[in-house]
């Protein structure tokens, strides 16, 4: 049937989501190259980093009281889960973890000042992401059953629904929000946005007098956003400075 069809794609696309948005890339790099002139704005570039910032902020959210076992991180096993979580941010919507990637994904199309690209890549997003929700849920009803079904009856997919959730179901319950485990797991894509915000603006001012990379302070941002990524990256893999008891799963 068709819906297998696109549960099978969703599982395929699910194993590979952290390098699908690369063909993002090339585009988003053609766009900036001639950018109209609203890109150039300072309120308009304001505006795309504070997306990011939602977006991250959402991921964190999710990821910072989510307890272990609800979620698999290795792209070879598929779906993973021990558990089911339907409080937290679970409890208004039951993919924030892809509604902050909107965002973060927003942020770096719209920071080429074309919302004819901003639309095909919304349209491209919902595809991609609605085959991998339903692989997902598909996942997800076969192991937890009607208790599954009946918490997708009351909480959307994508849109969060404030109203009219009881504060019980939307407030964080189990593990306590860790500012160590959210950057453990989400330092690689937070910087994959600073790294595309800072490329995009050295292609997207490459035409005017004093291009972007020219500037010290273009300079100072790319190096210390370097450093920081790599600091971030030698206490994950070199020390336990990051590492949370009870997250092992979940990392």
């Amino acid at each position: 049937m068709l819906v297998d069809e696109l549960q099978r794609r969703g599982q395929f696309f699910f194993r590979w989501r952290s390098f699908f948005p690369l063909i993002l890339v090339p585009p988003a790099i053609y766009f900036s190259l001639d950018a109209p002139k609203l890109a150039c704005e300072s309120s308009w570039q304001a505006m795309c980093w504070a997306l990011a910032a939602l977006g991250v902020v959402i991921r964190a959210k999710t990821i910072g009281h989510v307890p272990p076992g609800t979620s698999g991180r290795n792209t070879a096993e598929g779906q993973v889960a021990e558990t089911l979580n339907i409080h937290g941010m679970y409890g208004v919507v039951r993919h924030p973890l892809y509604l902050g990637n909107y965002f973060m994904w927003m942020a770096l199309v719209l920071t080429t000042g074309r919302l004819d690209f901003a639309l095909c890549v919304t349209l491209a997003y919902m595809m991609y992401y609605l085959r991998i929700a339903m692989a997902e849920e598909a996942f997800l009803s076969d192991k937890f059953g009607e208790r599954y079904r009946n918490w997708t009856a009351t909480v959307p997919a994508f849109v969060p629904k404030f109203w009219g959730a009881q504060r019980s179901t939307w407030t964080p319950v189990g593990n306590q929000f860790s500012l160590r485990h959210v950057i453990k797991r989400e330092y690689n894509g937070i910087f994959a946005v600073v790294f595309g915000m800072i490329g995009l603006e050295a292609a997207r001012t490459s035409s005017l007098d004093l291009p972007a990379w020219n500037t010290m302070a273009w300079r100072v941002e790319l190096a210390t956003s370097i450093l920081a990524f790599l600091f971030l990256r030698f206490l994950k893999t070199r020390t336990r400075v990051l590492h949370v008891a009870g997250r092992e799963f979940d990392s």
